[in-house]
């Protein structure tokens, strides 16, 4: 039996796939490969290990703050202002009135000029005066005539009476004539004198020295004792008349401090001093005057000015002072030593709330520094930094602030 071998079939080939199918494999294996690399970058890390500690010390988180979050204590004495207004007058001034009756001649001194004490301010016509002050004087001669005859009959007389002449009663008359003649002319001395003060009354003169704040008077005026001629102040020293509530007196007293300024002066301070308290209220405020004395030597003030300002009722001791800001809810003190926040208990004395300050008696000194601006996470024992101070020698920072 023969075998035979059936011929080889032929082999067909193998249909050929799109290109495009193994780039496709080959892009997904790349995403797959970045995925897993995002995933081992990004899971939690565990603690690290003891190599990468010894690589150097830890970070420190410190917190820098502005210049203004913090303040320094400085040491001055702080005071407690009363605030009060007012206007300001003279303390020395005078209405000129005239004494006689006249035609006014001359009245040169205009408002605003300065004046010295004694200097002539107008005249009057004074011929009625003048001769008045004749007649008065040719009545005191005649007087003094008669005196001197009666003197020499009293001479005479007492000689007779010596020798028994004549009575004692004659002498006696002729002695009365003398006293009545001497009464004589005193009486007439008198009226000169009243005619010399008439005549010079007739001349107006300042009767201190200041500036000249009103003429009432011109030349051809006609003028009767009592009407005023002249307004004369001195501005050398004011008084400033202020209002105080009436429950406020209790704390104002003579010889206090006043500060105060003045519209047009712009920041210029004038200093003053309680000199008087009026002992009765005003009717309808209920508030008393307080006289506050002002010298003004170079003349800078003017009568009628309106000032405003404060009397600074009590003062303290040269002491550190806090600005209220820095105080916190518990009444301490976060202070700066050495780069670190440390909360400090502070003992207060006299406090002044329109400044914004108050007396430190104990627990700062003058010098520190302290947060005076409330902060998230800036606490006691925190780390801080002042933006603008040198940096400290340190590990690197991290820059925060709450």
């Amino acid at each position: 039996m023969k075998l035979e071998t059936p011929p080889p079939s032929p082999i067909r080939p193998l249909p050929s796939r799109p290109r495009r199918h193994w780039r496709a494999a080959i892009v997904g294996l790349v995403a797959l490969g970045v995925a897993g690399g995002a995933w081992v970058a990004l899971r939690p890390h565990g603690p690290a290990p003891a190599a990468a500690k010894e690589d150097g010390p830890a970070k420190v988180a410190v917190y820098e703050l502005a210049r203004g979050d913090v303040a320094a204590v400085e040491a001055r004495a702080l005071g407690v202002d009363l605030p009060l207004s007012g206007s300001l007058t003279p303390q020395t001034q005078a209405t000129v009135k005239a004494k006689a009756s006249g035609t006014v001649l001359e009245a040169a001194p205009q408002e605003g000029m300065a004046v010295a004490a004694g200097q002539v301010l107008a005249r009057l016509d004074a011929g009625d005066l003048n001769a008045r002050l004749t007649q008065q004087q040719a009545a005191l001669d005649e007087a003094r005539a008669k005196l001197s005859i009666a003197q020499k009959n009293e001479a005479n007389n007492l000689a007779l009476l010596k020798q028994k002449y004549i009575s004692q009663t004659a002498y006696d008359t002729t002695q009365n004539s003398v006293e009545l003649a001497r009464a004589s002319v005193k009486s007439a001395d008198a009226l000169v004198e009243i005619a010399r003060i008439a005549l010079a009354d007739t001349v107006i003169r300042a009767p201190l020295a200041g500036i000249v704040s009103r003429r009432h008077v011109q030349a051809g005026d006609k003028l009767a004792p009592d009407m005023p001629a002249y307004t004369i102040v001195n501005l050398a020293r004011l008084t400033l008349e202020a209002q105080v509530p009436a429950a406020e007196i209790p704390r104002v007293k003579v010889g206090q401090e006043v500060r105060f300024r003045v519209d047009g002066f712009g920041q210029r301070d004038f200093l003053g001093k309680v000199e008087r308290i009026n002992p009765t209220a005003e009717a309808g405020s209920r508030a008393m005057l307080v006289y506050i004395a002002v010298d003004n030597a170079d003349a800078t003030l003017r009568g009628g000015m309106f000032a405003k300002g404060h009397i600074t009722t009590e003062r303290s001791a040269v002491a550190p002072l806090l600005p209220l800001a820095a105080l916190r809810a518990d009444g301490q003190v976060y202070a700066i030593e050495n780069g670190k926040v440390v909360a400090r208990s502070v003992q207060l004395g006299l406090r002044n709330e329109d400044e914004g300050y108050v007396e430190v008696r104990q627990g700062l000194a003058a010098g520190a520094s302290v947060i005076v601006t409330r902060l998230d996470g800036v606490k006691p024992g925190s780390a801080v930094k002042v933006a603008g101070a040198a940096a400290p020698a340190k590990p690197a920072l991290l820059a925060q602030k709450g």
